[in-house]
């Protein structure tokens, strides 16, 4: 069985659904959803700051969501670089 793709917010490569973090909208901040499971829209990255901090910059998290957001600086940590 083949594992769904999804596409990296930042930088815009494709990978399993697995090898990406996701994140999704509540009540208008980002959160992140290590369970794969939170109901709604996601957003994903891969697991580098440089795509984080990628989508932040270019507003893609808003884009993909397709609701504003406001981002915590806290979020950084599940990268673990910086």
């Amino acid at each position: 069985m083949s594992q769904p793709i999804r596409t990296c917010a930042g930088c815009g490569r494709k990978a399993p659904k697995a090898a990406l973090y996701r994140f999704v909208a509540r009540s208008g901040r980002l959160v992140a959803d290590p369970t794969r499971r939170a109901p709604g829209r996601g957003a994903y990255t891969c697991p580098r700051l440089a795509c984080f901090e990628r989508a932040v910059a270019q507003r893609a998290f808003q884009r993909t969501l397709r609701e504003p957001v406001d981002v915590p600086l806290d979020l950084q940590g599940l990268y673990g670089e910086g």
